[in-house]
């Protein structure tokens, strides 16, 4: 990259050579503000509506026309990464003034980050996201929430888990699974919310007819959920903004009320990923990272507990150079889902000379390249190769914002030989530029069945009997 910042990479990514990791590009600024006696610490806060704040620090370089870019693009890109992990409506930035009227614009409905601001701010809390340059005085104290939840085995229970193209179910009597099942659907651009209820239905009844009766159901859903509530989820794009407030928020509510009000609780696919590996391992300071129709994470902290953040990691960015791959959602560059992800698959596979019909859906071409790679190919093997590198720069990207000591990876990306090599290559990547998280972090996996099937039967456990 032309300018201040120098990176240079121990491994590149095969098909992604130009791949520039937020991790070392924010460690080589790190070291030139160090250089600068006068640089300006710069506090973050993020603030969320049940008043708990998150707070991020960081120094800067020195305020000068030369440093301004490298300054904006240290401070836009660690924001947007703050937003998608920790979340808030109410951003306050203490050290710059001139930087926090630059980011409010970016933020602003003609702004860069108009995405962002609708999504996190609108739909999941209700506010226009607000960015005000804040004196020390007026700077909040953090002021985070540890949660606990799931763990309850007791009774005939349902689990069921929603992907972009299955829905899994499971059955569960007092811990023991005695069903799983695994539906593909296609729900993106489905208009009609009642198809996307009558299909979650339909799984829930063929689990219960494997049980006596049904005393509980808990649910892990891609998207934002908030007390039940769908806010923000791909799966009901295509329904329509009215439809989706009147009948899509609500679905689970629904639900709830056709299954005689048994308890019922739902939460974001990552949380219940961490989860299920937390209780496993009875562990935590672990980061589930799920690579299926999206890329989607969850965290327990280091007492068991989940946060209320909302760890949406598949719109964080891992990749600063200036020309990244651009997502067809949210218009930015260089964020998790392009990388790790079915999307992630398919972008990499025309690289490596893979080529599909426009029609073809990413996970058929997953498909594919899975069926590729069993019998040895060295095309599918630069696909996976490329993943492995590029997901080990961004665990040690993560490491810098989460409190990390395990680390569970599943999704339908990882499934088989590919998966393998991608964990491979990205412990090697760890070993040779960040030899201190290689020694501290540990990778694991699921076994194959609980890869795919694994959310579902946790999900089972997040409702407490009455």
């Amino acid at each position: 990259m032309s300018g201040l910042i120098k990176v240079k990479t121990a491994l590149k990514p095969v098909l992604d050579p130009n791949f520039l990791p937020a991790v070392l590009w924010n460690r080589e600024f790190a070291k030139l503000a160090e250089r600068h006696k006068d640089s300006p610490e710069i506090a973050i806060s993020l603030e969320r509506n049940d008043g708990t704040v998150s707070v991020h620090r960081m120094r800067i370089l020195p305020d000068s026309e030369e440093n301004l870019r490298h300054n904006l693009k240290h401070l836009e890109r660690t924001i947007k990464f703050l937003l998608w992990m920790k979340g808030g409506w109410k951003i306050g930035i203490c050290g710059s003034r001139s930087l926090a009227e630059k980011l409010s614009a970016i933020y602003s409905d003609s702004g860069a980050r108009r995405f962002d601001s609708e999504l996190i701010g609108e739909k999941v809390y209700g506010r226009k996201i607000e960015i005000k340059s804040l004196d020390k005085s007026e700077f909040p104290s953090e002021r985070e929430v540890k949660l606990r939840i799931g763990g309850n085995w007791k009774g005939c229970r349902i689990g069921f888990d929603l992907g972009g193209s299955d829905r899994k179910c499971a059955a569960v009597i007092d811990g023991e699974v005695v069903h799983t099942e695994e539906v593909a659907w296609d729900p993106y651009f489905q208009k009609d919310p009642e198809w996307h209820y009558q299909g979650i239905n339909d799984s829930l009844k063929r689990a219960a007819a494997k049980m006596p009766r049904v005393d509980a159901i808990g649910g892990s859903s891609a998207g934002v959920i908030v007390d039940n509530q769908i806010r923000v989820a791909s799966l009901f794009r295509g329904v329509p903004d009215p439809e989706f407030k009147s009948k899509v928020v609500n679905i689970f509510q629904r639900l709830k009320k056709d299954w005689n009000d048994v308890p019922f609780v739902v939460v974001n696919d990552g949380e219940v990923t961490a989860l299920a590996g937390a209780m496993s391992m009875k562990t935590g300071s672990l980061l589930g990272v799920s690579m299926g129709t999206s890329q989607a994470a969850g965290y327990v902290s280091s007492n068991g507990g989940i946060t209320n953040w909302l760890n949406e990691l598949a719109f964080a960015p891992i990749d600063y150079r200036d020309d990244a791959p651009r997502d067809e959602w949210s218009g930015d560059i260089g964020c998790g889902v392009q990388y790790f992800s079915q999307q992630g698959v398919a972008r990499l596979a025309e690289l490596a000379g893979i080529h599909f019909e426009k029609s073809v859906p990413f996970a058929e071409r997953l498909v594919h390249v899975q069926e590729l790679m069993s019998k040895g190919s060295s095309d599918a093997e630069k696909i996976y190769s490329s993943i492995g590198i590029c997901f080990g720069y961004a665990v040690a990207h993560y490491a810098e914002f989460y409190d990390l000591e395990k680390l569970l990876i599943l999704g339908r990306v990882t499934s088989g030989a590919g998966g393998e090599l991608i964990l491979s290559k990205a412990r090697e990547l760890l070993k040779l530029e960040f030899p201190e998280l290689a020694e501290k972090i540990e990778f694991t996996t699921p076994d194959e069945k609980n890869k795919r099937h694994g959310q579902a039967v946790a999900a089972a456990s997040l409702p407490e009997l009455k």
